[in-house]
């Protein structure tokens, strides 16, 4: 957990600097391009750029076949997640749901935006990716403008992490760390927590014409699990459909058996 302090102690230099020389907004924290540019800065998008091999703007679903999630055979938990692990077996095993942060409305991030049966509409221009997903709305963006990622002393960890992207022929490569540390799961169903040290790395192919994506996954997080959790998804190209506001509001959701404590184990 020492990036996670290190973090916090990052971000309270950048208030005190921004309170002491009067600026109206905090200082940025987060990686931008050689320039200093945001994605969408004119400049940055009109910026000559090698043709990307593929355009991954539309609407996609996952499967056919694959739309679990579950640990490949092998993955050995450590002692701290294991804790999780048992504990949400035997909730499970009382008819129970253990610490459903999603659905008391904390944000699912990476990897359950990418992995839940729910449909995410992406929208391509040469500096990045946004990544909507219909699971409570949830935004990603992928920048592929040359930046790296933000100094771990001084970055904001979030949900969805920050993703850095690069084309190595016909795969987009995503990096994608800088994670919050708590109320973040890799698998919340099976209680497998996510720490500050996870990364991901995903392989993303286009195939049959455009109707398809391949999408190889590595998961890393010494903290959690021993050595790389390595799965593969399929997506398909839905052009029938868009996705909805779908936003998580605790006062509707008393239909929701998780929301109740008599379910909930915290």
């Amino acid at each position: 957990m020492r990036n996670s302090r290190a973090n916090r102690a990052g971000r309270a230099v950048a208030l005190v600097l921004g309170a002491v020389l009067g600026l109206a907004t905090p200082p940025v924290l987060t990686a931008q391009n050689q320039d200093g540019l945001g994605a969408l800065a004119p400049e940055n998008l009109a910026r000559p750029r090698p043709e990307p091999p593929f355009n991954l703007t539309g609407t996609w679903l996952h499967g056919p076949g694959n739309e679990r999630f579950d640990p490949p055979d092998g993955v050995v938990l450590t002692p701290f997640a294991q804790a999780h692990f048992d504990a949400a077996a035997a909730a499970a095993a009382e008819g129970k749901i253990y610490r459903n942060d999603i659905g008391l409305c904390w944000p699912a991030g990476m990897p359950i935006m990418m992995t839940r049966v729910w449909p995410v509409q992406m929208i391509q221009v040469p500096t990045s990716i946004f990544m909507i997903s219909e699971l409570m709305n949830s935004l990603r963006i992928v920048y592929l403008d040359g930046r790296t990622h933000t100094d771990p002393d001084i970055a904001v960890p979030s949900f969805n992490g920050e993703s850095i992207g690069r084309w190595e022929g016909d795969t987009l490569v995503i990096h994608t760390k800088n994670f919050v540390d708590h109320h973040h799961w890799i698998h919340d169903r099976l209680g497998i927590p996510a720490s500050g040290s996870f990364e991901i790395i995903e392989r993303i192919r286009m195939v049959d014409d455009g109707a398809r994506l391949e999408v190889g996954f590595t998961l890393i997080d010494p903290e959690v699990f021993e050595g790389e959790w390595v799965t593969m998804k399929q997506w398909r190209r839905v052009n029938d459909r868009d996705i909805a506001e779908v936003e998580c509001l605790p006062d509707l959701n008393d239909h929701m058996p998780t929301v109740d404590s008599e379910f909930h184990v915290r």
